[in-house]
Protein backbone atom coordinates (compact mmCIF):
# COMPACT_ATOMS: atom_id res chain seq x y z
CA UNK A 1 0.00 0.00 0.00
CA UNK A 2 1.49 3.42 -0.97
CA UNK A 3 2.40 5.79 1.87
CA UNK A 4 -0.25 8.35 0.93
CA UNK A 5 -2.99 5.70 0.94
CA UNK A 6 -1.80 4.33 4.29
CA UNK A 7 -1.76 7.83 5.77
CA UNK A 8 -5.24 8.50 4.43
CA UNK A 9 -6.53 5.32 6.08
CA UNK A 10 -5.00 6.37 9.40
CA UNK A 11 -6.55 9.83 9.19
CA UNK A 12 -9.93 8.25 8.43
CA UNK A 13 -9.62 6.05 11.53
CA UNK A 14 -8.78 9.13 13.60
CA UNK A 15 -11.73 11.19 12.34
CA UNK A 16 -14.01 8.19 12.89
CA UNK A 17 -12.89 8.08 16.54
CA UNK A 18 -13.71 11.78 16.90
CA UNK A 19 -17.16 11.33 15.36
CA UNK A 20 -18.08 8.28 17.45
CA UNK A 21 -16.85 9.96 20.65
CA UNK A 22 -18.76 13.14 19.80
CA UNK A 23 -21.91 11.06 19.37
CA UNK A 24 -21.32 9.50 22.80
CA UNK A 25 -21.03 12.92 24.45
CA UNK A 26 -24.14 14.07 22.59
CA UNK A 27 -26.21 11.08 23.70
CA UNK A 28 -25.36 10.39 27.34
CA UNK A 29 -23.56 13.27 29.11
CA UNK A 30 -25.36 15.76 26.86
CA UNK A 31 -28.90 14.95 25.75
CA UNK A 32 -29.83 12.32 28.32
CA UNK A 33 -28.70 14.54 31.19
CA UNK A 34 -30.51 17.48 29.61
CA UNK A 35 -33.73 15.48 29.46
CA UNK A 36 -33.27 14.42 33.08
CA UNK A 37 -32.74 18.05 34.10
CA UNK A 38 -35.82 19.22 32.23
CA UNK A 39 -38.05 16.50 33.64
CA UNK A 40 -36.83 17.36 37.16
CA UNK A 41 -37.54 21.07 36.66
CA UNK A 42 -40.96 20.32 35.17
CA UNK A 43 -41.96 18.12 38.10
CA UNK A 44 -40.91 20.75 40.64
CA UNK A 45 -42.02 23.69 38.47
CA UNK A 46 -39.07 25.76 39.57
CA UNK A 47 -35.81 26.37 37.72
CA UNK A 48 -34.05 27.11 41.00
CA UNK A 49 -34.66 23.53 42.18
CA UNK A 50 -32.06 22.17 39.76
CA UNK A 51 -28.35 22.06 40.49
CA UNK A 52 -26.51 24.69 38.39
CA UNK A 53 -23.57 22.25 38.12
CA UNK A 54 -25.80 19.68 36.41
CA UNK A 55 -27.12 22.29 33.98
CA UNK A 56 -23.55 23.29 33.12
CA UNK A 57 -22.51 19.64 32.78
CA UNK A 58 -25.21 19.20 30.14
CA UNK A 59 -24.25 22.35 28.26
CA UNK A 60 -20.52 21.64 28.37
CA UNK A 61 -21.02 18.10 27.05
CA UNK A 62 -23.12 19.40 24.16
CA UNK A 63 -20.96 22.37 23.12
CA UNK A 64 -17.48 20.99 23.86
CA UNK A 65 -18.06 17.23 23.99
CA UNK A 66 -20.24 16.97 20.88
CA UNK A 67 -19.72 19.99 18.63
CA UNK A 68 -16.17 20.71 19.79
CA UNK A 69 -15.07 17.12 19.20
CA UNK A 70 -16.67 17.13 15.74
CA UNK A 71 -14.95 20.41 14.85
CA UNK A 72 -11.50 19.22 15.91
CA UNK A 73 -11.75 15.91 14.08
CA UNK A 74 -13.33 17.25 10.90
CA UNK A 75 -11.06 20.30 10.83
CA UNK A 76 -7.83 18.30 10.83
CA UNK A 77 -9.16 15.80 8.30
CA UNK A 78 -10.57 18.46 5.94
CA UNK A 79 -7.28 20.34 5.77
CA UNK A 80 -5.49 17.08 5.00
CA UNK A 81 -7.74 16.76 1.93
CA UNK A 82 -7.20 20.38 0.81
CA UNK A 83 -3.42 20.41 0.95
CA UNK A 84 -0.47 19.01 2.82
CA UNK A 85 -0.37 18.68 6.61
CA UNK A 86 2.84 17.93 8.53
CA UNK A 87 3.97 14.31 8.61
CA UNK A 88 3.12 14.27 12.34
CA UNK A 89 -0.55 15.03 11.63
CA UNK A 90 -1.74 11.50 12.42
CA UNK A 91 -0.18 11.08 15.85
CA UNK A 92 -0.95 14.69 16.72
CA UNK A 93 -4.59 14.02 15.90
CA UNK A 94 -4.59 11.19 18.41
CA UNK A 95 -2.77 13.27 21.04
CA UNK A 96 -5.35 16.03 20.59
CA UNK A 97 -8.11 13.42 20.86
CA UNK A 98 -6.94 12.04 24.22
CA UNK A 99 -6.24 15.46 25.74
CA UNK A 100 -9.55 16.88 24.57
CA UNK A 101 -11.82 13.96 25.50
CA UNK A 102 -10.02 13.59 28.82
CA UNK A 103 -10.67 17.23 29.64
CA UNK A 104 -14.34 17.10 28.66
CA UNK A 105 -14.83 13.89 30.66
CA UNK A 106 -13.19 15.33 33.78
CA UNK A 107 -15.35 18.44 33.56
CA UNK A 108 -18.48 16.30 33.42
CA UNK A 109 -17.36 14.21 36.42
CA UNK A 110 -16.52 17.33 38.43
CA UNK A 111 -19.93 18.92 37.72
CA UNK A 112 -21.98 15.79 38.36
CA UNK A 113 -20.23 14.22 41.35
CA UNK A 114 -18.47 17.26 42.91
CA UNK A 115 -15.63 14.82 43.75
CA UNK A 116 -12.34 16.76 44.09
CA UNK A 117 -13.93 19.44 41.96
CA UNK A 118 -11.42 22.14 43.00
CA UNK A 119 -8.74 20.05 41.28
CA UNK A 120 -10.73 18.50 38.44
CA UNK A 121 -12.33 21.74 37.26
CA UNK A 122 -9.10 23.61 36.41
CA UNK A 123 -7.33 20.43 35.25
CA UNK A 124 -10.16 19.69 32.83
CA UNK A 125 -9.95 23.22 31.42
CA UNK A 126 -6.18 22.93 30.98
CA UNK A 127 -6.51 19.57 29.20
CA UNK A 128 -9.07 21.02 26.80
CA UNK A 129 -6.80 23.97 26.14
CA UNK A 130 -3.85 21.64 25.53
CA UNK A 131 -5.86 19.53 23.12
CA UNK A 132 -6.93 22.59 21.15
CA UNK A 133 -3.35 23.90 20.99
CA UNK A 134 -2.14 20.56 19.60
CA UNK A 135 -4.88 20.81 16.97
CA UNK A 136 -3.91 24.40 16.19
CA UNK A 137 -0.22 23.53 15.92
CA UNK A 138 -1.12 20.78 13.45
CA UNK A 139 -3.44 22.74 11.18
CA UNK A 140 -1.25 25.86 11.24
CA UNK A 141 1.34 23.79 9.38
CA UNK A 142 -1.15 23.34 6.54
CA UNK A 143 0.32 24.08 3.11
CA UNK A 144 -1.91 24.64 0.10
CA UNK A 145 -1.86 22.01 -2.59
CA UNK A 146 0.77 22.58 -5.25
CA UNK A 147 -1.81 23.29 -7.94
CA UNK A 148 -3.87 25.74 -5.88
CA UNK A 149 -1.89 28.81 -6.91
CA UNK A 150 -1.77 32.10 -5.02
CA UNK A 151 -5.53 32.56 -4.82
CA UNK A 152 -6.95 35.06 -2.31
CA UNK A 153 -8.52 33.51 0.78
CA UNK A 154 -12.24 32.93 0.29
CA UNK A 155 -14.85 34.21 2.72
CA UNK A 156 -15.73 30.74 4.01
CA UNK A 157 -12.13 30.10 5.03
CA UNK A 158 -11.93 33.49 6.77
CA UNK A 159 -15.07 32.60 8.71
CA UNK A 160 -13.70 29.21 9.72
CA UNK A 161 -10.42 30.76 10.84
CA UNK A 162 -12.25 33.52 12.69
CA UNK A 163 -14.54 31.08 14.46
CA UNK A 164 -11.50 28.96 15.36
CA UNK A 165 -10.03 32.05 17.03
CA UNK A 166 -13.40 32.41 18.77
CA UNK A 167 -13.12 28.80 19.91
CA UNK A 168 -9.75 29.60 21.48
CA UNK A 169 -11.14 32.67 23.26
CA UNK A 170 -14.03 30.59 24.62
CA UNK A 171 -11.53 28.08 25.99
CA UNK A 172 -9.51 30.89 27.61
CA UNK A 173 -12.66 32.28 29.24
CA UNK A 174 -13.65 28.79 30.37
CA UNK A 175 -10.22 28.23 31.92
CA UNK A 176 -10.34 31.55 33.74
CA UNK A 177 -13.84 30.81 35.09
CA UNK A 178 -12.79 27.31 36.20
CA UNK A 179 -9.78 28.64 38.12
CA UNK A 180 -11.93 31.39 39.63
CA UNK A 181 -14.42 28.83 40.98
CA UNK A 182 -11.63 26.60 42.29
CA UNK A 183 -9.80 29.43 44.05
CA UNK A 184 -12.92 30.95 45.57
CA UNK A 185 -14.32 27.54 46.55
CA UNK A 186 -17.82 28.52 45.41
CA UNK A 187 -18.72 25.05 44.11
CA UNK A 188 -18.30 23.01 40.92
CA UNK A 189 -20.61 25.33 38.99
CA UNK A 190 -19.40 28.58 37.44
CA UNK A 191 -20.96 31.56 39.22
CA UNK A 192 -24.36 32.38 37.68
CA UNK A 193 -23.58 36.00 36.77
CA UNK A 194 -20.33 34.99 35.04
CA UNK A 195 -21.92 31.97 33.36
CA UNK A 196 -24.77 34.03 31.86
CA UNK A 197 -22.30 36.36 30.18
CA UNK A 198 -20.00 33.58 29.04
CA UNK A 199 -22.84 31.67 27.36
CA UNK A 200 -23.02 34.30 24.62
CA UNK A 201 -19.40 33.71 23.55
CA UNK A 202 -19.66 30.06 22.43
CA UNK A 203 -23.11 30.58 20.90
CA UNK A 204 -22.43 33.68 18.78
CA UNK A 205 -18.62 33.84 18.76
CA UNK A 206 -17.87 30.23 17.87
CA UNK A 207 -20.85 28.05 16.96
CA UNK A 208 -22.82 30.38 14.68
CA UNK A 209 -19.80 31.71 12.73
CA UNK A 210 -18.43 28.18 12.33
CA UNK A 211 -21.74 27.08 10.82
CA UNK A 212 -21.76 30.11 8.51
CA UNK A 213 -18.26 29.26 7.32
CA UNK A 214 -18.97 25.62 6.48
CA UNK A 215 -22.31 26.64 4.96
CA UNK A 216 -20.54 29.04 2.61
CA UNK A 217 -18.26 26.18 1.56
CA UNK A 218 -20.87 23.42 1.10
CA UNK A 219 -24.36 24.85 0.58
CA UNK A 220 -23.75 26.38 -2.87
CA UNK A 221 -22.94 22.83 -3.98
CA UNK A 222 -25.52 20.90 -1.94
CA UNK A 223 -28.45 23.32 -2.42
CA UNK A 224 -27.45 24.79 -5.77
CA UNK A 225 -27.25 28.30 -4.30
CA UNK A 226 -25.61 31.19 -6.06
CA UNK A 227 -22.15 32.13 -4.72
CA UNK A 228 -22.41 33.66 -1.25
CA UNK A 229 -21.90 37.37 -0.64
CA UNK A 230 -18.55 37.30 1.11
CA UNK A 231 -18.73 40.90 2.28
CA UNK A 232 -22.04 40.38 4.09
CA UNK A 233 -20.82 37.17 5.69
CA UNK A 234 -17.74 38.92 7.03
CA UNK A 235 -19.95 41.79 8.23
CA UNK A 236 -22.11 39.22 10.02
CA UNK A 237 -19.03 37.78 11.72
CA UNK A 238 -17.74 41.21 12.80
CA UNK A 239 -21.18 42.30 14.04
CA UNK A 240 -21.60 39.06 15.95
CA UNK A 241 -18.31 39.51 17.74
CA UNK A 242 -19.02 43.13 18.62
CA UNK A 243 -22.29 41.85 20.10
CA UNK A 244 -20.39 39.21 22.08
CA UNK A 245 -18.07 41.91 23.39
CA UNK A 246 -21.03 44.04 24.45
CA UNK A 247 -22.56 41.06 26.27
CA UNK A 248 -19.30 40.26 28.07
CA UNK A 249 -19.06 43.91 29.19
CA UNK A 250 -22.59 43.80 30.60
CA UNK A 251 -24.64 45.56 27.90
CA UNK A 252 -27.29 42.97 26.96
CA UNK A 253 -29.61 45.36 25.09
CA UNK A 254 -26.86 46.59 22.79
CA UNK A 255 -25.63 43.01 22.37
CA UNK A 256 -29.07 41.69 21.44
CA UNK A 257 -29.52 44.30 18.70
CA UNK A 258 -26.12 43.51 17.24
CA UNK A 259 -26.68 39.74 17.32
CA UNK A 260 -30.03 40.11 15.56
CA UNK A 261 -28.32 42.17 12.86
CA UNK A 262 -25.59 39.52 12.54
CA UNK A 263 -28.15 36.79 11.96
CA UNK A 264 -29.90 38.82 9.25
CA UNK A 265 -26.59 39.60 7.52
CA UNK A 266 -25.60 35.92 7.57
CA UNK A 267 -28.87 34.76 5.98
CA UNK A 268 -28.62 37.47 3.31
CA UNK A 269 -24.96 36.67 2.67
CA UNK A 270 -25.69 32.98 2.22
CA UNK A 271 -28.59 33.74 -0.21
CA UNK A 272 -30.36 30.95 1.67
CA UNK A 273 -33.89 32.10 0.76
CA UNK A 274 -33.11 33.20 -2.80
CA UNK A 275 -33.77 31.22 -5.94
CA UNK A 276 -30.91 28.80 -6.55
CA UNK A 277 -28.68 28.65 -9.60
CA UNK A 278 -28.98 24.86 -9.93
CA UNK A 279 -31.10 22.01 -8.53
CA UNK A 280 -30.22 20.74 -5.06
CA UNK A 281 -28.17 17.56 -4.90
CA UNK A 282 -29.99 15.00 -2.76
CA UNK A 283 -28.45 11.74 -3.99
CA UNK A 284 -27.93 9.43 -1.01
CA UNK A 285 -29.91 11.61 1.42
CA UNK A 286 -33.60 12.39 1.93
CA UNK A 287 -35.24 14.70 -0.59
CA UNK A 288 -36.34 17.00 2.27
CA UNK A 289 -32.70 17.94 2.92
CA UNK A 290 -32.94 21.44 1.29
CA UNK A 291 -36.11 22.29 3.26
CA UNK A 292 -34.59 21.42 6.63
CA UNK A 293 -31.38 23.32 5.88
CA UNK A 294 -33.36 26.46 5.05
CA UNK A 295 -35.48 25.92 8.16
CA UNK A 296 -32.36 26.25 10.31
CA UNK A 297 -32.06 29.87 9.21
CA UNK A 298 -35.64 30.46 10.32
CA UNK A 299 -34.55 29.21 13.73
CA UNK A 300 -31.57 31.57 13.60
CA UNK A 301 -33.97 34.49 13.06
CA UNK A 302 -36.17 33.27 15.94
CA UNK A 303 -33.14 32.98 18.21
CA UNK A 304 -32.03 36.52 17.35
CA UNK A 305 -35.52 37.96 17.97
CA UNK A 306 -35.87 36.14 21.30
CA UNK A 307 -32.43 37.37 22.36
CA UNK A 308 -33.63 40.93 21.79
CA UNK A 309 -36.85 40.27 23.70
CA UNK A 310 -34.95 38.68 26.60
CA UNK A 311 -32.78 41.76 27.04
CA UNK A 312 -35.92 43.83 27.76
CA UNK A 313 -38.53 41.51 29.24
CA UNK A 314 -36.95 38.38 30.73
CA UNK A 315 -37.49 37.96 34.48
CA UNK A 316 -36.95 34.25 35.27
CA UNK A 317 -34.70 32.96 32.50
CA UNK A 318 -37.49 31.69 30.24
CA UNK A 319 -36.87 33.98 27.25
CA UNK A 320 -33.09 33.66 27.54
CA UNK A 321 -33.41 29.89 27.70
CA UNK A 322 -35.75 29.78 24.69
CA UNK A 323 -33.40 31.97 22.64
CA UNK A 324 -30.41 29.73 23.42
CA UNK A 325 -32.41 26.61 22.59
CA UNK A 326 -33.56 28.06 19.28
CA UNK A 327 -29.94 28.80 18.39
CA UNK A 328 -28.17 25.69 19.70
CA UNK A 329 -30.84 23.14 18.73
CA UNK A 330 -32.91 24.77 16.00
CA UNK A 331 -29.92 26.23 14.15
CA UNK A 332 -26.69 24.48 15.14
CA UNK A 333 -27.88 20.96 16.00
CA UNK A 334 -30.34 20.80 13.10
CA UNK A 335 -27.59 21.94 10.74
CA UNK A 336 -25.29 19.21 12.08
CA UNK A 337 -28.10 16.67 11.66
CA UNK A 338 -28.53 17.76 8.03
CA UNK A 339 -24.97 18.38 6.84
CA UNK A 340 -23.47 15.71 9.11
CA UNK A 341 -25.52 12.88 7.66
CA UNK A 342 -24.52 14.15 4.23
CA UNK A 343 -20.73 14.36 4.66
CA UNK A 344 -19.59 12.38 7.72
CA UNK A 345 -20.00 8.85 6.29
CA UNK A 346 -17.90 9.95 3.30
CA UNK A 347 -15.21 11.41 5.57
CA UNK A 348 -14.99 8.19 7.56
CA UNK A 349 -13.88 5.86 4.79
CA UNK A 350 -15.98 6.72 1.70
CA UNK A 351 -19.17 5.28 3.19
CA UNK A 352 -22.76 6.14 2.34
CA UNK A 353 -25.65 7.00 4.64
CA UNK A 354 -27.50 3.95 5.91
CA UNK A 355 -31.07 5.29 5.80
CA UNK A 356 -32.40 8.54 4.27
CA UNK A 357 -35.72 7.80 6.01
CA UNK A 358 -34.03 7.83 9.42
CA UNK A 359 -32.43 11.11 8.40
CA UNK A 360 -35.87 12.59 7.71
CA UNK A 361 -37.29 11.23 10.97
CA UNK A 362 -34.42 12.64 13.06
CA UNK A 363 -34.67 16.09 11.46
CA UNK A 364 -38.47 16.22 11.69
CA UNK A 365 -38.53 15.14 15.33
CA UNK A 366 -35.73 17.52 16.28
CA UNK A 367 -37.61 20.48 14.82
CA UNK A 368 -40.90 19.44 16.43
CA UNK A 369 -39.22 18.99 19.82
CA UNK A 370 -37.41 22.32 19.50
CA UNK A 371 -40.65 24.12 18.59
CA UNK A 372 -42.44 22.66 21.62
CA UNK A 373 -39.52 23.53 23.90
CA UNK A 374 -39.21 27.14 22.72
CA UNK A 375 -42.99 27.68 22.78
CA UNK A 376 -43.43 26.24 26.27
CA UNK A 377 -40.27 27.41 28.04
CA UNK A 378 -41.26 31.08 28.03
CA UNK A 379 -44.79 30.71 29.53
CA UNK A 380 -43.59 28.05 31.99
CA UNK A 381 -40.50 29.79 33.39
CA UNK A 382 -41.99 33.28 33.26
CA UNK A 383 -45.18 32.14 35.00
CA UNK A 384 -47.61 32.94 32.21
CA UNK A 385 -49.23 29.48 31.91
CA UNK A 386 -48.75 26.55 34.30
CA UNK A 387 -49.91 24.04 31.66
CA UNK A 388 -46.69 24.74 29.75
CA UNK A 389 -44.76 22.80 32.41
CA UNK A 390 -46.43 19.63 31.10
CA UNK A 391 -45.22 20.29 27.55
CA UNK A 392 -41.53 20.64 28.48
CA UNK A 393 -40.85 16.95 29.25
CA UNK A 394 -42.75 15.97 26.08
CA UNK A 395 -40.44 18.20 24.03
CA UNK A 396 -37.43 16.65 25.76
CA UNK A 397 -38.60 13.13 24.93
CA UNK A 398 -39.12 14.03 21.27
CA UNK A 399 -35.67 15.61 21.01
CA UNK A 400 -34.08 12.61 22.71
CA UNK A 401 -35.72 10.32 20.15
CA UNK A 402 -34.38 12.51 17.35
CA UNK A 403 -30.87 12.38 18.78
CA UNK A 404 -30.98 8.59 19.13
CA UNK A 405 -32.13 8.19 15.51
CA UNK A 406 -29.40 10.54 14.28
CA UNK A 407 -26.71 8.69 16.23
CA UNK A 408 -28.02 5.26 15.16
CA UNK A 409 -28.09 6.26 11.50
CA UNK A 410 -24.50 7.51 11.63
CA UNK A 411 -23.16 4.60 13.68
CA UNK A 412 -24.73 2.03 11.36
CA UNK A 413 -23.36 3.94 8.37
CA UNK A 414 -19.86 3.89 9.86
CA UNK A 415 -20.14 0.18 10.69
CA UNK A 416 -21.00 -0.75 7.11
CA UNK A 417 -18.20 -1.46 4.61
CA UNK A 418 -17.26 1.36 2.22
CA UNK A 419 -19.35 1.74 -0.91
CA UNK A 420 -16.62 0.58 -3.30
CA UNK A 421 -16.13 -2.69 -1.41
CA UNK A 422 -19.85 -3.39 -1.60
CA UNK A 423 -19.72 -2.75 -5.35
CA UNK A 424 -16.77 -5.12 -5.58
CA UNK A 425 -18.68 -7.89 -3.82
CA UNK A 426 -21.78 -7.34 -5.95
CA UNK A 427 -20.07 -7.08 -9.32
CA UNK A 428 -17.71 -9.93 -8.52
CA UNK A 429 -20.65 -12.32 -8.59
CA UNK A 430 -21.77 -10.95 -11.95
CA UNK A 431 -18.54 -10.70 -13.96
CA UNK A 432 -16.26 -12.96 -11.98
CA UNK A 433 -16.27 -15.50 -14.77
CA UNK A 434 -14.99 -12.86 -17.16
CA UNK A 435 -11.98 -11.74 -15.14
CA UNK A 436 -13.26 -10.04 -11.98
CA UNK A 437 -12.71 -6.57 -10.57
CA UNK A 438 -9.47 -4.68 -9.95
CA UNK A 439 -9.41 -2.25 -6.98
CA UNK A 440 -7.10 0.75 -7.39
CA UNK A 441 -5.06 2.44 -4.66
CA UNK A 442 -7.46 5.38 -4.43
CA UNK A 443 -10.39 3.07 -3.65
CA UNK A 444 -12.02 3.15 -7.08
CA UNK A 445 -12.67 -0.03 -9.07
CA UNK A 446 -12.16 -1.05 -12.64
CA UNK A 447 -13.00 -4.14 -14.66
CA UNK A 448 -9.82 -6.11 -15.27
Amino acid sequence: MPDNVRREARLQRAVTAYIVTGLFFMLLPGTFLGVWNLVTVSNRRALESLSPAWVQAHGHAQVFGWIGTFVLGIGAYSLSKMGRLPAAAVWRSWLCYWLWTGGVSLRWVANITAWQWRVLLPVSALLEMAGFLVFFATVSGHKPAADSGAKPMEAWMKLVLGSTAGFLLVLVLNTAAAFDSAIRGTGPAIAHAIDQRLLVAPAWGFLAPMVWGFNARWLPVFLGLRPPRGGRLMAAFATSWVGVGAALLGHPKIASALLAAAGALAASGMRIFERGAAPAKTAGVHSSFPFFIRLTYVWLAIAACLTACAAFWDHSGGIWGASRHALTVGFVAAMVFGIGQRVLPAFCGARTLFSPRLMFASLALLNVGCALRVASEIPAYEGYASVAWKVLPVSAGIELTAVVLFAANLLISLARPPAHTRREALLGTVVGQNGGIRILADGTWRAS
